[in-house]
Formats: C-alpha cells, sequence, structure tokens
C-alpha cells in the first residue's frame, strides 16, 4: 500500500483559515489544489493505506468525526467540491457532476495517489466513479455510503432531483437556509454535535455554497455520457474490486443498497440502526470499526 508521497509544489497552493471555522472544530491540515479554475480545499491528515472521501453539495465537515476515527490506520484526504464549502470561487458554470469528477482527478493527480480506497457519499459517488474511469488501476475498493452510480430512473428519483435542483427551491434555500439548518439536526450531520460545530457546518454552506448543491442536483439528471463511463467502469475493471455499502436504516427510499449487491453480489453491506443520510455521523464509531474491518480483511 501507498503511504505518503509528497505532493508536487507547484499544485499546491495556502490556504487562509476562515475566521467562522475554529481550530477546534476543524484540527485538520487544509491546502488548496488547483483544478480548471476553482483552487480545491483539500484536507489530509494520519498515515497508512489511503482512504480517498468524496461528497459533493455539501462539505467535507461531513466527515470530520470518521475522519478523527480512522486517521490512526489511514491517510485520509478529503476536499471541498467547487462550489462548495472553502472551494466557493468556482464560477457557477462550472458547477457540474462532471467538474466534481475532474475535481476527483485533480485531486488523485496533485497528490499522487495511486494505491487507494475511496469512500463516497451522496452525489460523491457519481463523481468519484466518474474520475476512475480514466484511473481504474488504482482503486483498491470502494466504500458507498448512501451513494449511487448508475443513471437515475424511477419517477420517485427523478423527481426529488428535479425538485431539488429547481430554481424555485434553489431560491428559496439561499434566502432562509432551511436546507443546512435540517442537515445540521439530528437528523443530518447533527446527531452527535455540540452548538459550535453545528453553526461551523450551517457557515460553511453559505450562500454559494446553498446554490451550488441544487446546481449540483440539477446537473445530476441530465449526465447521461457520464453514467455511461460510469457503467462501463463497474462492469470491466472495477468488477472484482471489494465493496462495503453502508446506509442508514431510515433513508434508502430508492433502493440503492440492493442495486449495489446487483452490481456486486459479494459485496459486504452494513446498515446503520436509527441511521438517516449520514451514517458517518449517526454512528462514527461503528463505521469506522465497519470500514477498518472490511479493510483488513479484503483490501489490505
Amino acid at each position: 500500500m501507498t503511504n505518503r508521497i509528497p505532493i508536487s509544489p507547484v499544485r499546491v497552493r495556502p490556504l487562509p483559515h476562515p475566521a467562522w471555522l475554529p481550530g477546534n472544530t476543524w484540527p485538520f491540515r487544509t491546502f488548496g489544489i488547483e483544478s480548471k479554475g476553482s483552487l480545491l480545499a483539500v484536507t489530509e491528515a494520519g498515515n497508512g493505506p489511503v482512504l480517498l472521501f468524496v461528497h459533493v453539495g455539501a462539505w467535507s465537515f461531513i466527515w470530520r468525526d470518521l475522519i478523527t476515527r480512522l486517521a490512526s490506520s489511514f491517510r485520509c484526504i478529503c476536499f471541498d467540491a467547487p462550489g462548495n464549502g472553502r472551494t466557493q470561487d468556482a464560477p457557477a458554470s462550472t458547477v457540474t457532476l462532471q467538474a466534481a469528477a475532474d475535481a476527483v482527478a485533480s485531486v488523485i493527480d496533485a497528490m499522487e495517489l495511486h494505491d487507494f480506497t475511496v469512500v463516497a457519499h451522496d452525489l460523491g459517488g457519481p463523481a468519484a466513479l466518474a474520475a476512475l474511469a480514466g484511473k481504474p488501476e488504482y482503486v483498491r475498493g470502494i466504500v458507498a455510503m448512501n451513494t449511487f452510480a448508475w443513471r437515475p430512473s424511477g419517477a420517485a428519483f427523478r423527481g426529488m432531483l428535479a425538485l431539488m435542483g429547481s430554481r424555485l427551491m434553489r431560491e428559496f434555500n439561499v434566502l432562509t437556509g432551511l436546507i443546512p439548518w435540517i442537515s445540521s439536526t439530528s437528523f443530518g450531520v447533527g446527531r452527535h454535535l455540540d452548538e459550535p460545530s453545528r453553526k461551523a457546518f450551517r457557515a460553511g454552506i453559505g450562500s454559494c455554497g446553498r446554490r451550488a448543491f441544487h446546481a449540483y442536483m440539477r446537473d445530476t439528471r441530465r449526465c447521461d455520457d457520464l453514467y455511461d463511463g460510469i457503467s462501463r467502469t463497474l462492469a470491466g475493471p472495477l468488477a472484482h474490486v471489494p465493496v462495503l455499502t453502508i446506509f442508514g436504516e431510515r433513508n434508502d427510499p430508492f433502493g440503492f443498497q440492493k442495486r449495489w449487491k446487483q452490481l456486486f453480489p459479494s459485496a459486504r453491506q452494513v446498515v446503520v440502526a436509527k441511521g438517516n443520510h449520514f451514517p458517518m455521523c449517526d454512528a462514527p464509531d461503528l463505521v469506522a470499526n465497519a470500514i477498518r474491518d472490511w479493510h483488513r480483511k479484503l483490501v489490505a
């Protein structure tokens, strides 16, 4: 397994620490990596086999408690997708699922990752796997958390994306901050967070981040070429990599976990009791132990 490899100094930039993010709520090293007009906020912690965490829509704070538990065993790397969190310099026209996939590829290239496991959540699933279509030989395993890797189908799934991607919902959320607020409660990431941590999470989803969230939702319905590439990669070079799926008991309305099992019959599957959309926040100890055990037995 590959441990720490020096990052090319040409691609790395300092990243100012924002006043809204107290050091004790985010105790990790964060820096900038250039990616097609954006300066991606990239965080790493720990040493060991590489775990690349990918999420699109909110920001890297969702991984904090999981990384805290895994950094003693793994080199953990996460980043904010264009328009999200501390990567808010992206032009609105570039906030697409393909741009997020390009950002994943930029992180892999800049940090010279050659043997790693991808840990994907939500829209991070298609973004990460689209990026891996060009680098399948680097991947040692896939952890899928409340995510998917195929073209959205069915009236319920596509209808949800259409609603969340609509201009009306976007402007309502920009005005009220309702979705960040709901996401910071125990229904979202906040089951085990103190109030300063909840405030920091919400602060990382300002008006630009809220607009980006809805732009990603809108774009997810219309990326046929991206999904075709993912399908070919999963059926081809990644067909036999170890897969672990982790879903919240209360948040798999479209049967994603069943679909993962159909694609990867040998996949190990974990359901977090009473878990919602962020199982790694609902039960960080359970999720960390599941990843550690699966990786030791099936990946390492």
